[in-house]
């Protein structure tokens, strides 16, 4: 079994930030991409950062430069630090893994509950 789960959404006014943190745990053996989506509403489900077990970053143009992803892989953690939030940025944002199970061969997909993020403006 395996879980990731996601902390750090609200409300906040546009320009300031906020930081979101999703930890992954249960029978884990090695977790290749980390990241996140978000999903505003009446849309699609959309990539916002992801970094894989290597370093090498991934972001969509709409958060280049104001949004940066980070892993801290001794505790399967992943971050999303947003600055420079804007109203548009709002949306419930997914904590992704793809993750390599204790005992299984091949990687799986695991999501998070979902985040409410609301930037007032």
């Amino acid at each position: 079994q395996v879980q990731l789960v996601e902390s750090g959404g609200g409300l906040v006014q546009a320009g300031r930030s906020l930081r979101l943190s999703c930890a992954a745990s249960g029978r884990i053996f090695s977790i290749n991409t980390m990241g996140w989506y978000r999903q505003a509403p009446g849309k699609q489900r959309e990539l916002v950062a992801t970094m894989g077990s290597g370093g090498r970053t991934n972001y969509d143009d709409s958060v280049k430069g104001r949004f940066t992803v980070s892993r801290d892989n001794a505790k399967n953690t992943v971050y999303l630090q947003m600055n420079s939030l804007k109203p548009e940025d709002t949306a419930v944002f997914y904590c992704y893994a793809e993750i390599v199970r204790r005992g299984f061969v091949g990687s799986r997909d695991y999501w998070g509950q979902g985040t409410q993020v609301t930037v007032s403006s």
